[in-house]
């Protein structure tokens, strides 16, 4: 009987993390639902673009990239989404994703996960719902790791810059850069 409830509690835990994923998705949104979507903008960039952390030009909003958004999606409140308070990368890319019921969801977003969307009906006329802003935790993960190269490039030049300028020893840039990206 011990054995039993010993491996019953792990299964039920399992089942439960399951059932109950830690980041949910806007249900206002199913997947299930959608039926197209719409790359308007696959790279831009927004007052905030910061070429010595990421050039944008290396940043490709995808359908993929979206329907993962669309997933995993948690809503915040429009301070928690203020630039000025949060980590931006000052790029993003714009999309519109048409649901079978005719409501058309049009969405910015960052590589970082942040996302802010609109709700208008199949005739393009704006919803009543206010602008909803969101973050997702693996999306930045999942962005972000795929954006890897585009970083080490980023620090690179960072790092050059630096050493042209006289504000680091010669060959610190290297060994710099060397480092970074072990810790990557």
């Amino acid at each position: 009987m011990k054995r039993s409830i010993d491996f019953l509690i792990p299964a039920a835990v399992l089942i439960a993390a399951a059932v109950f994923p830690a980041q949910a998705s806007d249900r206002r949104y199913p997947i299930s639902r959608v039926q197209k979507v719409e790359i308007t903008e696959p790279s831009g960039r927004t007052v905030w673009e910061n070429k010595d952390f990421l050039d944008c030009d290396d940043v490709v909003l995808t359908e993929e990239d979206v329907l993962f958004v669309l997933r995993h999606m948690r809503r915040i409140s429009r301070s928690a989404y203020d630039p000025e308070k949060t980590d931006t990368t000052g790029c993003e890319g714009g999309a519109n994703v048409t649901f079978k019921n005719g409501k058309i969801l049009i969405m910015g977003i960052e590589p970082n996960g942040r996302t802010l969307a609109l709700e208008y009906d199949a005739r393009m006329n704006r919803m009543n719902s206010p602008t909803s802003f969101y973050e997702c935790s693996p999306c930045r993960d999942r962005k972000m790791a795929l954006l890897k190269d585009a970083l080490d490039r980023a620090d690179e030049r960072r790092l050059k810059r630096l050493e042209a300028e006289g504000k680091i020893p010669p060959g610190e840039a290297e060994r710099r850069l060397k480092a970074l990206r072990i810790s990557r």
